[in-house]
């Protein structure tokens, strides 16, 4: 919807259409920058190993992306890391009581 109300107002006058090539490459960096396909999904955090949810009509390129947000968290090793932290600050907790 936003991208069909931006085109017929990019396309009202000479100016805007100029406005519009000079800029062009703005408006795909951002069109790829708000494409949930481009992320693929969102880490479901408190499970034992790596999770990625998908929307249920996720294309192909969302679900590439999926597989390849998991296996970056899988090699940084994530989980390991907010465990470490959750020890940390339950330690630290119970040593200040």
């Amino acid at each position: 919807m936003v991208k069909n109300m931006l085109q017929e107002s990019l396309a009202s006058t000479v100016a805007r259409k100029l406005g519009y090539v000079l800029s062009r490459n703005a408006y795909r960096d951002f069109r790829k920058r708000v494409d949930y396909s481009e992320y693929g999904g969102a880490p479901l955090l408190g499970v034992k190993g790596v999770s990625i949810i998908c929307h249920g009509r996720s294309n192909a390129n969302a679900i590439k992306n999926a597989i390849r947000v998991a296996a970056e968290f899988a090699q940084a090793r994530v989980n390991e890391k907010i465990q470490a932290e959750l020890d940390r600050a339950a330690s630290s907790k119970v040593a200040a009581l």
